[in-house]
């Protein structure tokens, strides 16, 4: 899940890891009551310092994605349906802005890019 932390992202360490964590439990591969791991856990795993964890998971937890409860960890809430459609709109934006981005830095027109778009999920072919 967290292959792809980039320390010279502008985007700080912490964001990403929430960002990560928001994703899984917006698309539901993280489940309501799952415990996410400990801060010392995490942090130890990624390499990164635990204050680093602990305010992706205070962003989360003021996003309203996961509890922390003291002595006891972080643990995913049930967000409702709306929220987790909320998310995944966010994200689709995100990597839109990012393919748009990319095609931009290459030189590939709106009109190819929409080509390869339909090419790739099948619209017009038979």
């Amino acid at each position: 899940m967290f292959e792809q932390l980039d320390p010279r992202s502008p985007n700080p360490l912490y964001a990403q890891i929430a960002n990560r964590l928001r994703v899984a439990i917006a698309a539901g591969e993280l489940r309501p009551g799952a415990a996410l791991p400990s801060v010392r856990h995490l942090a130890a795993e990624l390499r990164v310092n635990p204050a680093t964890v602990v305010q992706a998971y205070r962003d989360l937890e003021s996003d309203g994605f996961v509890e922390m409860r003291q002595g006891a960890g972080t643990f995913v809430r049930e967000v409702p349906p709306e929220g987790r459609a909320r998310e995944r709109a966010r994200q689709a934006t995100t990597l839109v802005r990012q393919l748009l981005g990319e095609a931009g830095r290459l030189g590939v027109s709106l009109a190819e890019l929409q080509a390869a778009i339909a090419e790739q999920i099948g619209v017009g072919t038979p």
